[in-house]
């Protein structure tokens, strides 16, 4: 049996808790082709070459595998096109502006930053039902419900609704991971959880249809400036979208910052995603001396540029007083993270909470145990012993510390 790849050794969930000395090591090959003809750049330069190509492609369709997923096609899923951050231009740049039109900057740049006060209340509640007891999950009690609630929130999702969409997510980043089978595989995977999902979407744009309300499907269906209301078809796919990705990646960045710290250092230094895996060469391009074919699938490990040497000097070190922090995890180009304003803020808000209101975290088990996943990485349970959560209203009075580890 052959030896397994540095690649191989970092998709391996026993390395999840760990897998930047692995990173290290990929590093010195700045591209490597893998078995199944996947080419891994893994150098910061190099990574952020590729994101700006337009040489490049995000579409699924361009997959050499894709033909052979079964059954049907991605674009064949009832009620449920490729999203735009699965699209290349112009197609992706239409439906992305539609989309941030009424998510944020710039023709809303209020919106999300007058979310703050609400999700302030919504941490602060979270926490006080943490109150009385000495060992919290982080995940569970804190992380997730957050994030799921704030977009929930924005979409218009029914508060009683949410616990479904955890399954969901689940399901859909089990298919993300190139680990859990092959392309082909994971494609069907995807395509049965998202029919589920669609369906769901449907129901609800239809009844915001007919009654719409402030949240973003109600807006994406009216808008009435050019180049008028997004479809019905495209509303749902942007909704599955951002039901998954929207609050899945900030799980991941809360419980490593509980781990960790300050939020755009902690971004660099423990990414929430941690690489891509979703881009196809259309044409033959030059990465580091090594011509990549066209029709090559590429694997950018995000967290790898992340700590090249290169670019962040001492890289390993977390060093939240960093001048110049141009980190890779909101991604970079034209597919740069549509939710990374939401994302800031939760974890701005959320960080600050935990630190000023949980006297002693501490670890109960170190290394906490770890989702498979090695591109949306993070812990699946935080369990944190505590003594005591210090009243709201007695917190506010006292500054938070600007790092309180668990």
């Amino acid at each position: 049996m052959p030896e397994a790849s540095i690649f191989d050794q970092i998709l391996d969930p026993a390395n999840r808790a760990n897998p930047y000395p692995l990173y290290t090591e990929l590093r010195k090959t700045p591209v490597t082709r893998q078995a199944d003809g996947t080419y891994v750049v893994s150098t910061y330069n190099e990574i952020v070459a590729l994101l700006h190509d337009p040489r490049v492609s995000s579409d699924p369709r361009r997959h050499p595998g894709f033909a052979d997923a079964k059954p049907g096609a991605e674009e064949d899923l009832p009620g449920l096109p490729l999203s735009f951050i699965n699209q290349d231009p112009p197609e992706h740049d239409r439906l992305r502006e539609l989309a941030m039109r009424r998510f944020g900057p710039p023709c809303t740049p209020g919106w999300i930053e007058g979310m703050r006060p609400w999700l302030a209340e919504v941490a602060t509640g979270l926490i006080d039902k943490l109150s009385g007891h000495s060992r919290v999950d982080i995940v569970d009690d804190f992380a997730y419900p957050l994030p799921v609630t704030a977009i929930c929130r924005i979409l218009g999702v029914p508060r009683e609704d949410q616990p479904r969409f955890h399954v969901w997510a689940d399901a859909i980043i089990e298919t993300i991971d190139p680990s859990t089978g092959t392309f082909e595989e994971r494609v069907h995977r995807r395509q049965q959880v998202q029919a589920e999902l669609g369906q769901y979407l449907g129901e609800l744009a239809d009844a915001r249809a007919r009654q719409p309300g402030d949240d973003l499907i109600s807006g994406l269906l009216t808008e009435t400036g050019p180049p008028g209301p997004m479809s019905r078809e495209d509303v749902l796919s942007t909704g599955s979208l951002l039901l998954v990705a929207g609050h899945e990646t900030t799980v991941n960045l809360i419980t490593n910052g509980m781990l960790t710290g300050l939020v755009e250092e902690l971004l660099r230094y423990e990414p929430p995603v941690q690489m891509r895996t979703n881009r196809v060469t259309v044409a033959d391009i030059d990465v580091a001396g090594v011509t990549v074919p066209a029709g090559s699938p590429l694997a950018l490990v995000l967290a790898a540029g992340n700590r090249d040497p290169q670019r962040f000097p001492d890289a390993d070190r977390f060093d939240p007083s960093r001048t110049s922090n141009d980190h890779l995890s909101f991604n970079s180009g034209i597919h740069y993270c549509f939710g990374a304003p939401l994302a800031r803020v939760e974890a701005q808000v959320a960080l600050p909470a935990l630190a000023r209101r949980l006297v002693n975290p501490r670890l109960v088990t170190d290394p906490p145990p770890y989702r498979p996943s090695p591109e949306l990485r993070g812990p699946r349970h935080l369990l944190v012993e505590i003594d005591a959560v210090i009243p709201a209203a007695e917190a506010a009075r006292a500054p938070a510390s600007p790092k309180q580890p668990a």
